[in-house]
C-alpha cells in the first residue's frame, strides 16, 4: 500500500531519483525552461516550488538550505540574484508544465517545462498572412525566388 507515500518513484533509487531531482533543477534555473517527460515535470513541481519560494527572502540560512538539496553553487546564485527577485510578489506557482505530445521514440509524453515569470512569448491573434499550405514538395519544384536569384547572378 502507498499511504502517506509523497512522490513518484520514477523508476529509479532513492539516490537516483534525487540526482535526477538536482540536475533538472539546475537545468531549468540556468535555462529558465526544459524539455522532459511528463513524469519527470509533475515530480519537479514539488521539488523546486519550495526553493523558489526560499529564494525571496536572501537570507544566509536560505541560501544553505537551498544548496542542501539541490549540490549547485552556480544554480544557487542565479536562483537567488535573478529568479527570486523576479518572482518576488507572484504567492506560488512559480511553473508551467505544457504537454507537447508523443516522443517517436519509444511513445513518452513530453513536456515542456517553464519559469512562468519568464515567458517572453506573447499570444497572436492575427494570421501572419502566409498561407499555410506546401507549395510543391516535388523534386523538380522550383521557388520563384531561388529563379530570380538565380537570374539575376546570370547576368551580373
Amino acid at each position: 500500500m502507498r499511504h502517506r507515500k509523497k512522490g513518484k518513484k520514477l523508476g529509479r533509487t532513492s539516490s537516483h531519483r534525487k540526482a535526477t531531482l538536482q540536475s533538472l533543477s539546475s537545468a531549468l534555473i540556468e535555462h529558465k525552461k526544459i524539455r522532459t517527460t511528463v513524469a519527470k515535470a509533475k515530480a519537479l513541481r514539488p521539488f523546486i516550488e519550495p526553493l523558489i519560494t526560499r529564494a525571496k527572502d536572501d537570507t544566509e540560512h536560505n541560501r544553505r538550505q537551498v544548496f542542501r538539496r539541490l549540490q549547485n553553487k552556480e544554480a544557487v546564485k542565479e536562483l537567488f540574484n535573478e529568479v527570486g527577485v523576479k518572482v518576488g510578489d507572484r504567492p506560488g506557482g512559480y511553473l508551467r508544465v505544457v504537454k507537447l505530445g508523443k516522443r517517436s521514440g519509444d511513445g513518452t509524453e513530453e513536456a515542456l517545462v517553464e519559469l512562468v515569470d519568464y515567458n517572453d512569448v506573447q499570444p497572436s491573434t492575427a494570421s501572419s498572412g502566409k498561407s499555410r499550405t506546401r507549395r510543391g514538395s516535388g523534386k523538380g519544384h522550383r521557388d520563384e525566388n531561388e529563379e530570380t536569384e538565380e537570374a539575376a547572378a546570370g547576368a551580373a
